[in-house]
């Protein structure tokens, strides 16, 4: 099957793409910064920014499946994520082929109770509400007859190359370079968190499955856990006790002050204040089980993927 990736130098984009290889697919990597992004052998690279239509078609000719993995900043999702959206929509049709959508959990809010596809997009947040309404477009243009378009939703995210990621920032690498690993808003609720090879398993059984298509599936995980339990699995990765800290509501307010990523995270409190776990159980009775992986063996992983990738932050 012939797969274009596009975003595949961000985090999940690129755990998409080695999955996708892995499994035998030609693949095309496509993403603005791919010259610089370490790829498997086989896979072709092609830089591209999407907002130039004549590119997006050269990334996505010829391809059976699109899976669209890239992003915005959230200072940008407001005037740039739905054209984003609309341009891989846009040049998948031209194309002829499917959509796979990668997407989060914010359409359905903060329930507190497991979020299934059942749980209804009732999102309160601004960023919430324009998750839901960009993904019912894609699915619009799916009902309309225009792209077949699966969505795969998963939660917070780590894993090797997940630099964009809470868990990244606030524990891994901190204590990467000796400082405290912090806990976000309440550490200890359970919370379901994907690892990234994990939930490139999910996306590439979408791709594959062309039945996938015309609705939102919630991508398998690892039982939930707590930002507490990260932190004891992250000082057996490194093989000490490390520092622990902890970033309330009110210090994200402050520092919002002067930085317009954590500004714009405020309003998310919800997602981080009361469990928040998910429910595949859809998606494995339709595709069957796929392989996740224990926290502790994740989290070890990642370590040494970033102390591999960083040979200075080894040293350390």
């Amino acid at each position: 099957m012939r797969i274009t990736v596009l975003g595949a130098a961000g985090g999940i984009g690129r755990a998409v793409t080695e999955e996708l290889a892995g499994r035998g697919h030609e693949v095309t990597a496509a993403s603005r910064s791919i010259a610089a992004t370490p790829l498997p052998d086989g896979v072709r690279a092609l830089p591209t920014d999407l907002r130039d239509p004549a590119q997006a078609d050269a990334a996505c000719l010829g391809a059976d499946v699109v899976v669209m993995a890239a992003q915005v900043p959230y200072p940008q999702w407001y005037t740039d994520l739905v054209p984003l959206f609309d341009a891989a929509l846009a040049a998948t049709e031209r194309a002829s082929a499917r959509l796979v959508l990668v997407d989060n959990l914010y359409a359905y809010g903060s329930p507190g109770s497991p979020i299934t596809e059942a749980t209804p997009e009732a999102a309160t947040s601004r960023k919430g509400r324009l998750r839901a309404e960009a993904g019912q477009h894609l699915l619009a243009a799916h009902h309309a007859g225009r792209v077949p378009v699966s969505i795969g939703r998963f939660s917070d995210y780590y894993g090797p190359g997940g630099t964009m990621s809470l868990v990244y920032q606030l524990q891994i690498a901190p204590v990467l370079r000796g400082r405290a690993a912090r806990t976000y808003i309440a550490g200890d609720l359970p919370h379901t968190f994907h690892y990234l090879p994990d939930a490139a398993r999910g996306f590439a059984t979408l791709a594959e499955r062309p039945e996938s298509a015309g609705r939102a599936w919630i991508l398998p995980a690892a039982p939930a856990t707590t930002q507490t339990q990260m932190i004891d699995h992250l000082g057996v990765a490194v093989g000490h006790p490390v520092k622990r800290g902890h970033v309330s509501p009110l210090m994200l307010r402050l520092a919002g002050l002067t930085n317009r990523q954590l500004r714009e995270a405020h309003e998310l409190i919800d997602q981080w204040d009361r469990p928040y776990t998910t429910d595949a159980s859809a998606f494995e009775a339709t595709f069957g089980p796929i392989r996740t992986t224990p926290h502790a063996e994740a989290v070890r992983a990642t370590v040494a993927a970033f102390r591999a990738a960083n040979p200075e932050v080894a040293a350390a």
